[in-house]
């Protein structure tokens, strides 16, 4: 099931990257659509569906300022599923855009950027407009033709005309040291 959230993504909690030089983060990329995507290489619909489905997007959208990023957030079989074997999974699948992995946090199963998003298992994929805000939020595979139409969506969003987060917090939509942001509807999108 799929849900719009509209409200600024969560800064990603990432123990090492690979395929990347240097940590990435929404507050960073903000001005360019971002495609987070959540996997674990022991998920059989990650490898068979989502996987696949990810390199689709990378090709289709590659000419574009789209930043696809995948994270490794693993919550279960933590042993089988290390940095060293990841690595390995990401050069045998081809796999070339930034991958995270997810911090693991001392007495919890769920590591923090899965908690922070609030997702529910792997795969699971979130649609980051433009302006930091989360635009869509999906559990499972969704049908290619309706994450393209999104993605399409958020690409011809104009970029937003001030992308410094500010330090005054009575601001309109700013309280208790957070800040919301609207971001456009999809109007007849499941959810």
């Amino acid at each position: 099931m799929a849900t719009a959230a509209h409200r600024l993504a969560p800064e990603l909690a990432i123990s090492e990257w690979f395929n990347v030089s240097e940590p990435l983060s929404p507050a960073r990329l903000r001005g360019r659509p971002i495609f987070l995507h959540t996997f674990q290489l022991l998920c059989p619909g990650c490898v068979t569906e989502a996987i696949p489905q990810v390199k689709r997007i990378e090709r289709l959208f590659g000419q574009t300022d789209l930043e696809v990023i995948g994270i490794h957030t693993v919550f279960e079989h933590h042993a089988a599923m290390s940095p060293t074997t990841l690595k390995a999974f990401l050069h045998e699948y081809r796999l070339t855009s930034p991958v995270g992995v997810d911090l693991a946090e001392e007495g919890s199963d769920i590591p923090v950027t899965m908690r922070r998003y609030g997702l529910r298992g792997t795969p699971s994929s979130v649609l980051i407009g433009r302006d930091g805000a989360i635009l869509h939020h999906a559990f499972g595979v969704e049908d290619d033709l309706a994450v393209g139409a999104r993605i399409a969506l958020a690409l011809a969003a104009a970029p937003p005309e001030d992308l410094t987060v500010a330090e005054d917090q009575d601001q309109q939509n700013c309280s208790g040291g957070r800040c919301s942001a609207t971001a456009p509807s999809f109007e007849g999108s499941r959810g």
